[in-house]
């Protein structure tokens, strides 16, 4: 199973997203590729943003070799799942999308929580440490559920 995280720039969010799945799966022995994409391209080959790799390396996740890169439609092919970190992002993914099938694989990463009050992770690119910490534990919170779900379903 391939999954993909994708927010605006693929800077903050996506990629913290990415390497915080990539512990997990790792640590469960499960057998999944995760990527990570942004819908605009302002940081194409750039890493992610410095304050989002020095929270994540407070939780022992280096995100150091990880670069920016738009997505793009194929990627609705080559995913099993795509999730999305806020409503304009699901939408420009949507828009790319030309079935059904491909539709139903993008999902608001929040969604995974139903009892999260939130139904968007915050873009904290103009925030201080405060909006990265929040957005840690938001997708950190995330990528548990979505590791259940795939291994309950595995069984």
């Amino acid at each position: 199973m391939k999954i993909l995280m994708v927010c605006l720039g693929n800077i903050c969010r996506s990629p913290l997203a990415d390497g915080l799945m990539r512990k997990k799966i790792a640590e469960k022995g499960l057998d999944l590729e995760v990527d990570s994409a942004g819908t605009s391209a302002y940081h194409v080959g750039n890493e992610p943003d410095e304050r989002t790799q020095k929270n994540a390396l407070k939780y022992g996740i280096d995100l150091s070799s990880l670069r920016a890169r738009q997505f793009i439609k194929d990627d609705l092919n080559t995913f099993d799942l795509i999730y999305v970190m806020d409503r304009t992002n699901y939408f420009n993914v949507l828009e790319l999308a030309s079935s059904d099938e491909e539709r139903d694989k993008v999902k608001l990463i929040l969604e995974e929580l139903p009892n999260e009050p939130l139904n968007e992770v915050p873009d904290p690119y103009y925030s201080g440490d405060q909006g990265f910490e929040k957005v840690y534990q938001l997708l950190d919170t995330a990528t548990n559920a979505i590791v259940e779900h795939l291994l309950e379903n595995a069984l």
